[in-house]
Order: C-alpha cells, then sequence, then structure tokens
C-alpha cells in the first residue's frame, strides 16, 4: 500500500508540469490559430491586408484556396490565403 502512494507522488511533479506548460504555451497557441484562421475566412473584398512578406494590399477577388490583391493601380497578383498576416482595421495606420 505504502509503495502506490509513493508511485503517484513520483508522478505528480510531472503532472503539474505538464499542466504549467498546457496552460502557458498549448492553450494561447491554439487560441491564436483558431483567431488566424476566423480572420482568413472572414475576408472579403475591399478589406486591406498586411502579407506576411510586410506588403500592404487591397483585396480585389476572394477565392477558395487564393485572393487576388492590388498592390498599386497597375499591379494585381494572386496570393495564397496562408501568407496573410492580418487585417487593417479602419482605425490603424497602414
Amino acid at each position: 500500500m505504502e509503495q502506490q502512494g509513493s508511485v503517484i507522488g513520483s508522478f505528480l511533479p510531472l503532472i503539474i508540469l505538464f499542466a504549467i506548460f498546457y496552460f502557458l504555451i498549448l492553450r494561447p497557441q491554439q487560441k491564436a490559430q483558431k483567431a488566424h484562421k476566423a480572420m482568413l475566412e472572414s475576408l472579403d473584398k475591399g478589406d486591406k491586408i498586411i502579407t506576411t512578406g510586410g506588403l500592404i494590399a487591397v483585396i480585389v477577388k476572394t477565392e477558395e484556396d487564393f485572393i487576388k490583391i492590388k498592390l498599386n493601380d497597375d499591379t494585381i497578383v494572386k496570393l495564397d490565403r496562408a501568407y496573410v498576416a492580418k487585417k487593417v482595421e479602419l482605425g490603424e495606420n497602414a
């Protein structure tokens, strides 16, 4: 009976360490991924975005896996949705 208590006692620090790791690392990362996915799904024509390369563009047309963006008055390119870093909100200066 005494040996069973020592087995639980030896695994307790490992369980606590895993719980700390989960709440400080994994859970916030999962929330950020979910928020980024929701942002990608909500992209629409006319939205201003910043790509992972740092380009600021306006969406011209949305497709299933790609979006067409306008970099300036003459340049329209096709961009994979995965390379959209963030959507520029109206209050931000970009």
